[in-house]
């Protein structure tokens, strides 16, 4: 993978549609830095070469890249203020925008019908040399991979003290695209078949870039490279480049119970209504509580000074009650993450984790419980 090449401090012209500007804007807004630490890292990278012209943004973590169908008079690159250009293309009144490039000037001027304005710029010297999509390149079924993140994505950590945490780890073994993430307090597990040999790939890659796949553009495969600590996807128009993430992902495999003492059959979608209704009386971290008595399941919630609910549908249970209690948000995500009609809950006692599968078992949802007062 070689770094790109930006000639700055030369002036150039592009005509393009609005629509499309404001299209590719949206794809690489979502790489600029927020934090404001690097100011370039707040722009837009606008690069022009050989008649085309293309738009990156990096925040260090996750590049985006995409390609503007443009006129284009010109080589040169110049960092315009991200927000601000993203916010000011939206607006524009008519369908045609120049954006022109005066060095001289150390501005960009935009001017679409008889609006102009004049956009002060940084030094694209001093933005991040973005590595070019040179690797060998693998083309995975879109929709397999998308459903894969989905299912798998919720339980990534946000706690960036565990950087590992909030990767979720992507394996190829064979035909097979697996992908596992945990924040500790739950994890999820996904197998999928893509019919053809994926790369040779074990890596643990940030949630976040996963998670922004769906935005590259159409088509019925994503392309996936891998050269030395970084991962690329794209779809020919738009790419998005990612660090893994170094370090050593929990073994899943020894997480999840090998045997349990019992096992449910639930209708998903009652359950989920049943949770979702119960949660709202589950506020300041006060837990779930799953009730199993004979032929029932009864879920309530109670917060302190502020109220209580519960709610009883029929349940394939019996033999002695059983109360456990789980975190309101992460139960539901987990419901919501089984793809089927029905799922099985696996239970062992109140104090050891749960697991819920769907019909098949290519996807496990693994959730710590809560210890009940009382």
């Amino acid at each position: 993978m070689m770094e790109t090449e930006i000639v700055s401090g030369t002036s150039m012209k592009i005509t393009c549609a609005r629509e499309e500007l404001v299209s590719k804007l949206g794809v690489v807004a979502r790489a600029v830095s927020t934090r404001g630490a690097v100011q370039v890292l707040s722009g837009v990278l606008l690069h022009a070469e050989h008649g085309r012209l293309e738009l990156a943004a990096t925040d260090m973590e996750i590049s985006l890249r995409a390609v503007l169908a443009a006129q284009v008079e010109g080589d040169g690159a110049v960092v315009v203020p991200g927000k601000l250009f993203s916010d000011l293309a939206r607006l524009l009144p008519e369908p045609e925008v120049v954006i022109e490039y005066r060095p001289d000037e150390g501005v960009v001027q935009i001017t679409s019908g008889s609006y102009s304005s004049r956009l002060n710029t940084y030094s694209a010297e001093d933005f991040p040399r973005l590595p070019t999509v040179e690797a060998q390149l693998h083309a995975i079924d879109r929709a397999a991979l998308l459903e894969t993140v989905e299912r798998v994505a919720r339980s990534a950590s946000r706690d960036e003290s565990r950087p590992v945490l909030t990767g979720i780890l992507v394996r190829f073994e064979g035909g097979k695209l697996i992908m596992a993430a945990t924040d500790s307090y739950r994890l999820s597990v996904k197998e999928t078949e893509l019919g053809q040999a994926g790369p040779d790939l074990e890596a643990i890659i940030p949630a976040r870039a996963l998670q922004e796949l769906g935005r590259l553009g159409a088509g019925d495969t994503i392309e996936l490279g891998v050269h030395e600590n970084h991962v690329i996807f794209g779809t020919g128009e738009a790419w998005l480049t990612t660090r893994r993430i170094d370090g050593q992902f929990p073994n899943y495999k020894q997480l999840i119970p090998e045997t349990f003492e019992t096992e449910l059959l639930l209708p998903r979608a009652e359950l989920l209504d049943v949770v979702r209704r119960i949660a709202v009386m589950a506020q300041r971290n006060s837990p779930l509580r799953l009730r199993f008595a004979e032929g029932e399941l009864t879920v309530s919630a109670q917060t302190q000074d502020v109220g209580e609910a519960r709610e009883t549908i029929p349940a394939p249970y019996s033999g002695e009650p059983l109360e456990i209690g789980f975190n309101a948000e992460f139960l539901r995500d987990g419901i919501d993450s089984v793809a089927s009609d029905e799922l099985r809950l696996k239970l062992i006692n109140p104090l050891r984790p749960a697991v819920l599968i769907g019909e098949s078992d290519d996807f496990s949802y693994l959730i710590m419980p809560i210890r009940l007062a009382g």
